[in-house]
């Protein structure tokens, strides 16, 4: 394979037949396989789970199939909404226990799957205990710790502005407009074959470039992927360490994680922080009990809870104009995660083409739903996926009490 606009993946049942073209993996309707194969696509490194005992997961099995929800003047059950939604891998915790799991699409327990834009939570969760070892500070400013990034539209940003996306750097975040930032991005990261020259080769030369200001720092929300992935350079450079050995020793590891996790990585290997990680439904199940419980696993406090308390109790919906804040007006953005609803303090992570890692500590009750949306993003598909959720909590608290 030699011309990377023609490249195909081999099929076994089919020696040279072209089925997957290296430009489109990740989209649609290549990604219903290819979200669950992200390592026959583009080069990961290892997040080692470690020699330590895996976390259990007791099960307790309630039979949802039937639970009923209505979105747009529609019910629906919830075995309607699991095969309708393009549905890899699901998963509910209540009180401890896994109360329901779903494989579909070919989706096996061992099997990783790409988490997308749930990355930038995980990354984060990783910050929280960095910051709580007093390595980094959330108020100093990006440069303190990256003094590169003084040529650039970063300076004067606090980190504290990468975490909640307030930062007033231009950043175009759209996927199909041509010559976008987030298209430079999607070849600088590794994820396709370098077809324009004058791009960005690498994440770090992708950064670089990034000296346009558009507002003020701190001044509004708006959604810049390659934050997360400037978080996890500070994080590399206080420590000393990559970011993939960073997720093993301080997270994934002590989580009590039962597979090794994986993160896609650029040219230089650099990891993609904002969109690369990779692991298994169920271990996706951990860190979400990590997240309830919080910070909290084996007999030991993984996260300080100080950082989780702030992460659900935080952010200001009134910087935020969008989609997701038109859609659900008590919502916010702060550390990385979505707060979806600010009374309760549900909290969430949420990726494109439906990923999502759902919190609710006040209910004890979490939901992990790995998905290939035929969209990047969809603002029904997210109301329908929430009105689901909250519909089995409300069943969990109503009848299995």
């Amino acid at each position: 394979m030699t011309d990377g606009t023609n490249e195909r993946l081999r099929n076994p049942m089919s020696p040279g037949a072209p089925i997957i073209p290296r430009n489109e993996w990740d989209y649609p309707p290549y990604h219903r396989w290819t979200f669950q194969h992200i390592r026959e696509m583009t080069p990961t490194a290892q997040i080692w789970r470690g020699p330590g005992p895996v976390l259990p997961l007791p099960s307790a099995p309630v039979d949802i199939d039937q639970v009923k929800f209505e979105t747009s003047g529609t019910t629906h059950t919830i075995a309607e909404f699991l095969d309708g939604s393009f549905t890899d891998g699901f998963l509910v915790l209540w009180r401890g226990n896994i109360v329901a799991e779903r494989y579909m699409n070919g989706m096996r327990p061992h099997g990783q799957h790409l988490a997308m834009s749930v990355t930038k939570s995980i990354v984060a969760t990783l910050f929280g205990v960095v910051h709580g070892k007093g390595l980094v500070d959330t108020r100093a400013q990006v440069t303190h710790y990256l003094p590169e990034l003084a040529a650039t539209a970063y300076r004067g940003a606090t980190v504290q502005h990468l975490l909640d996306m307030t930062a007033g750097v231009t950043f175009d975040e759209s996927y199909t407009t041509e010559g976008s930032h987030m298209q430079k991005l999607d070849h600088a990261c590794g994820w396709k074959p370098i077809t324009r020259p004058d791009w960005p080769k690498t994440m770090w030369e992708l950064i670089i470039t990034l000296t346009e200001q558009e507002r003020p720092h701190g001044s509004q929300f708006s959604y810049r992927s390659i934050e997360t992935d400037i978080l996890a350079l500070v994080l590399e450079r206080t420590t000393g360490t990559s970011l993939a050995e960073l997720l093993s020793s301080e997270l994934w590891a002590p989580m009590g994680a039962e597979e090794d996790a994986y993160i896609t990585v650029d040219p230089a290997g650099m990891a993609l922080a904002d969109g690369g990680f990779n692991a298994t439904l169920r271990d996706m199940a951990r860190f979400a009990l990590l997240h309830l419980n919080r910070g909290w696993v084996n007999h030991r406090q993984v996260v300080p809870e100080e950082w989780i308390s702030e992460c659900r109790n935080g952010g200001n919906p009134d910087l935020y104009t969008g989609v997701y804040r038109t859609s659900l007006p008590d919502g916010a953005y702060h550390n990385q995660f979505w707060i979806e609803d600010q009374q309760r303090r549900a909290y969430m992570c949420r990726g494109t083409f439906g990923q999502f890692i759902y919190m609710d500590p006040q209910s004890e009750f979490g939901v992990v739903k790995l998905s290939t949306w035929p969209e990047f993003v969809s603002s029904e598909r997210t109301i329908e996926t929430l009105a689901a959720f909250h519909a089995i909590r409300d069943y969990l608290e109503r009848e299995c009490l």
